[in-house]
């Protein structure tokens, strides 16, 4: 399995390289060359086997040789060992037609972890084979941060930095990323939003200079391995309620697109997907694309689901690829103009593609909350605000199919929020019990490259 950028500018990689490298040096992000396919019998299969052997079945294609079988088998029984829940990643039943697939019981409560803890071991093993450190940097809207923090914790081999937005992250998120003690993690304050974080992440990976002095990886959603993570619970969650017998709908709450584009992933490789549903909040940038066309950032509005309050959607660039027939020239074009010049408009052959492929809706803080408060008092479920977006706009989009709503956080992520909604605080799990005591460690930095890459400099070991 080679691996290509999306800007078509770099050279092909393997799964090792790309999972090393993060963002292409042209820019562009990677995806594999061809998407394999499972058989519907394989697919199948999959019913009451444990989540960790069809993590296996699923990645081993994309993975190719860089693991032995043995070695991935590994690799993958220790990422998930930590997970609160025997099926990982479990499905509850909402209504008649409506289910909900909780992505949060990893250690730090949200979907990222099954990703990242499983990146966490695929980097160990890597790195120690070849004998080699790395730098990894990351920027957080909330959940990425915590999560990389726990996977990479105590490495030798890594030093790891976490950019996030100084003061628009829930108070729980973000002692989760100032609290830990090992020597290795960093939190960085940064002035600014989240976009701001992420575009200094792309702007150091390209300032070659200092990528290679400090060897540069990422483990942001630009990792194609986060993707890829990410795919496998589309396949355990729609075999549990039928597939492939039936076909399924998903809606995903998202703000990078990331987590939609692993379901995108998943129907590419046979799972038979009805509609994929992009949910939005306020910031609603991809739900404004999919009505116009038009790709147009309008400034980010902080919201009560932080983790979405985002208005350049790295991942969505994964998708244009294959909407433009992966023609990287027209790719890098789109692109540069979202960043010089705040927007560009898909041509109506690539609109097309995309409303055949997905839907999309938005929700109002005001019917976040009514959400929230309406799921409390009709099935006693707490949703956490990202959740209840999903869950709003998978409502006004259930046809025949049945609907999967992805819940990507343990609402006690977000404590105020629920309770300023429902009246109910949701507590924290005994392992965070004290979160709330522990001393914090965190650099306020300004939103300036040259300011975050010196303040990166000092702290490696």
């Amino acid at each position: 399995m080679k691996y290509v950028s999306t800007r078509g500018q770099a050279p092909e990689l393997t799964f090792e390289q790309a999972m090393l490298t993060g963002l292409a040096r042209d820019g562009g992000l990677y995806v594999p060359e061809t998407f394999p396919t499972l058989s519907t019998d394989q697919i199948a299969s999959f019913a009451g086997k444990p989540y960790e052997d069809v993590a296996f079945e699923v990645m081993k294609p994309f993975v190719g040789d860089t693991f032995t079988d043995t070695e991935f088998k590994e690799i993958i029984k220790r990422a998930y060992a930590g997970f609160s829940h025997a099926a990982k990643c479990p499905v509850v039943q909402l209504s008649e037609n409506h289910f909900l697939l909780e992505l949060f019981h990893g250690p730090t409560l949200a979907f990222k972890d099954v990703a990242m803890q499983l990146i966490g071991q695929m980097f160990e093993v890597a790195l120690k084979r070849r004998g080699d450190r790395v730098t990894i940097v990351g920027a957080t809207s909330g959940d990425t941060g915590s999560a990389a923090m726990e996977a990479f914790k105590g490495l030798d081999a890594v030093d790891l930095f976490i950019m996030y937005p100084h003061g628009r992250v829930s108070e729980v998120q973000r002692r989760q990323m100032t609290t830990p003690t090992e020597s290795n993690v960093h939190a960085l304050a940064v002035d600014g939003d989240f976009d701001t974080c992420q575009a200094l992440l792309k702007d150091m990976f390209n300032d070659f200079d200092f990528r290679d002095e400090v060897k540069l990886a990422g483990v942001n959603s630009i990792n194609w391995a986060r993707v890829l993570a990410q795919v496998v619970y589309y396949f355990t969650s729609a075999v549990s309620i039928g597939a492939p017998a039936r076909t399924v709908s998903f809606t995903v709450p998202t703000g990078n697109f990331g987590d939609i584009f692993a379901g995108y992933v998943a129907k590419r490789m046979g799972l038979p997907i009805d509609r994929l549903i992009i949910a939005t909040n306020q910031n609603d940038i991809l739900h404004r694309t999919m009505e116009s066309g038009d790709h147009t950032k309008t400034g980010v509005t902080p919201s009560v689901s932080p983790s979405m309050d985002i208005q350049v959607s790295s991942n969505f660039e994964r998708l244009v690829f294959d909407l433009y027939d992966q023609e990287g020239a027209a790719v890098a074009q789109l692109f540069d103009a979202l960043k010089e010049d705040g927007t560009f408009t898909l041509s109506q052959g690539a609109i097309g593609k995309l409303r055949d492929e997905f839907d999309s809706g938005r929700c109002s803080e005001d019917e976040t909350s009514a959400t929230i408060k309406k799921y409390v008092e009709t099935t006693h479920e707490v949703l956490c605000p990202h959740s209840a977006v999903g869950v709003k706009v998978a409502d006004e989009n259930i046809k025949d199919a049945p609907m999967i709503t992805l819940a990507t956080a343990h609402p006690a992520k977000f404590p105020a929020a629920v309770k300023d909604a429902c009246g109910v605080h949701p507590d924290l799990p005994a392992h965070m019990a004290d979160l709330f005591e522990r001393d914090e460690r965190v650099t306020r930095v300004a939103g300036d490259l040259a300011a975050v890459e010196a303040v990166i400099r000092k702290g490696i070991k």
